[in-house]
């Protein structure tokens, strides 16, 4: 059911911006006072210097995304779709792996999980579903109010997915179609 402006939203949201070496996270929390920052960081499966097989690696993120999902309790689970150049395959079978563990992570906490594109969560953020890495990072920085841009990219690029998320919650048909 759709939330009208004089409604109370009060939720939390986990976007995800899912990789195997680097996944961002954002949680925002929406409330009386509009949307805050949680948290938002990375989780890192790969340490600078050491190289680390496909089954550590996702073993470090289900683990890092649970410990995300445990400390801050957020009510859905927002992720940012596979895409993948057909010249890549090989990228979108690993990103497959990525995405696997964190549904099950969700999934284990009983959390509805939903998935943007891209372009849909890039539209929703900036008005242009085209839009480079620093337009959404200011952006994201601006909507909720940042001191500094979100970086790496990944941090921004989760928070957008999670912004998506309550956009759609807020007006389902408006932005995020």
């Amino acid at each position: 059911m759709p939330l009208s402006n004089d409604d109370q939203f009060d939720s939390r949201i986990l976007g995800i911006d899912p990789g195997l070496q680097i996944t961002g996270y954002g949680v925002i929390e929406a409330g009386p006072r509009g949307l805050t920052v949680c948290e938002a960081g990375i989780i890192r499966t790969n340490e600078k210097g050491t190289t680390s097989d496909l089954a550590q690696r996702v073993r470090s993120l289900y683990d890092g995304v649970l410990g995300v999902i445990d400390q801050f309790h957020p009510q859905t689970v927002a992720v940012e779709q596979l895409y993948a150049h057909y010249n890549h395959p090989r990228t979108a079978i690993l990103m497959g792996h990525a995405r696997g563990v964190i549904f099950l992570a969700a999934a284990q906490r009983n959390l509805p999980l939903v998935s943007y594109n891209a372009t849909r969560i890039k539209k929703s953020i900036t008005g242009n579903g085209r839009a480079s890495k620093d337009q959404v990072q200011r952006t994201i920085q601006r909507e909720l109010r940042l001191v500094a841009l979100p970086d790496p990219p990944d941090v921004a690029d989760a928070l957008a997915v999670a912004l998506c998320h309550y956009y759609q919650l807020k007006m389902p048909k408006a932005i995020c179609e």
